[in-house]
């Protein structure tokens, strides 16, 4: 059977301050680039959305773009056919992208490492087929279907490196999460498995009902309860504090988080929900010092870290949480305005094909 020569796919262009998803352009018949030695050409089946996505369409992404980039940081699909020189994958498998595709091992990508970011300086996944480098990808776990498996790149990596990255959460540590989206809700995941205790954060009772499903042990409305972070150290083990604390929102709630951390505990900043600017309350020098902690920004992992993740999903047979809005990818304009209006709950996923 000859391979596809062509490709339907969304590419960014114009993207500038107030552009929004009007940079998004639909293009058919587009060519499928050729396959060198060590590439692999994926049949896209799915691929999830980012905040990072909506931010790059808006014009307002601080990183290098390449002209016409295909949008996408995750994805998953099947291998139709391999390079010369390919040996870690056979037509017929099934694969997960990497977010940086040469980012192999150490604690937080360099300059060197991170040339290739999938939908930013690298073209993504919003596409039917794509060829990537065979060390771009991994292997889909063995119990999760391709709309599970395309969340994992860049929401379930964040939340692993979060728990993991530096030291390994240990049973009976505390973890405290901030509302219901992916990285929050993997993080989750991964602390119960784990054996910790979970506090999460939500403000709303809908949505308290589903992290009721999960397991979590503690729910604080933010809304109702505006000091959660004291509230939170309150109901951790002993009073003690929480080892890790997921930081989504940024400036309006890092002070809730420092209330809320335990000596020695890890707070990962992995999202600025609440925008970019200082906050006139912000922390001062002295409040971490004062904590002992670390504050730690995350950016997404590496692949050993995704290849550790990879086995403890399928050891525990964890299942990524997708909202029931499941999206085909002529309608990606959607799925962004339905993730940017914030009415999901877990990850948003685009079917592909």
């Amino acid at each position: 059977m000859s391979l596809p020569t062509t490709t339907n796919l969304w590419a960014v262009h114009g993207s500038a301050p107030g552009a929004g998803l009007g940079a998004l352009k639909w293009k058919k018949n587009q060519d499928v680039p050729k396959l060198h030695p060590r590439d692999v050409l994926v049949r896209l089946r799915a691929g999830s959305l980012n905040y990072r996505d909506i931010v790059i369409c808006q014009g307002t992404y601080p990183r290098k773009l390449i002209d016409g980039v295909v949008p996408g940081s995750d994805g998953a699909g099947e291998v139709v056919a391999v390079g010369s020189a390919v040996s870690r994958f056979k037509k017929g498998d099934h694969v997960v992208t990497t977010f940086y595709q040469d980012f192999f091992g150490g604690p937080a990508p360099t300059e060197a490492n991170s040339q290739k970011a999938l939908g930013g300086s690298a073209h993504g996944t919003f596409r039917e087929y794509g060829v990537f480098d065979e060390h771009g990808l991994l292997p889909l776990p063995t119990n999760l279907n391709y709309l599970e498996g395309a969340t994992l790149s860049c929401a379930g990596l964040t939340a692993w490196n979060s728990l993991n990255g530096l030291q390994y959460l240990k049973p009976g540590d505390c973890v405290l999460t901030q509302g219901t989206g992916g990285v929050s809700l993997f993080a989750i995941q991964f602390a119960l498995a784990t054996g910790a205790v979970v506090i999460a954060t939500t403000s709303s009772n809908s949505k308290a009902g589903k992290l009721r499903e999960l397991g979590v042990h503690h729910i604080i409305n933010y809304r109702e309860e505006p000091n959660w972070g004291a509230k939170a150290k309150e109901l951790s083990p002993k009073g003690l504090g929480c080892q890790r604390i997921i930081e989504v929102g940024g400036p309006k709630t890092i002070k809730q988080s420092l209330q809320a951390v335990a000596p020695g505990g890890h707070i990962a900043i992995v999202g600025f929900l609440t925008g970019f600017e200082k906050e006139e309350d912000h922390p001062s020098f002295l409040e971490p010092f004062s904590r002992m902690c670390i504050v730690r920004g995350i950016e997404v992992g590496n692949r050993t870290q995704f290849e550790e993740m990879i086995t403890a999903i399928e050891a525990n047979d964890i299942h990524p949480v997708i909202d029931p809005a499941v999206f085909p990818l002529e309608d990606l304009p959607l799925a962004f305005q339905y993730q940017y209006d914030q009415k999901h709950t877990g990850k948003v996923v685009v079917s592909i094909g």
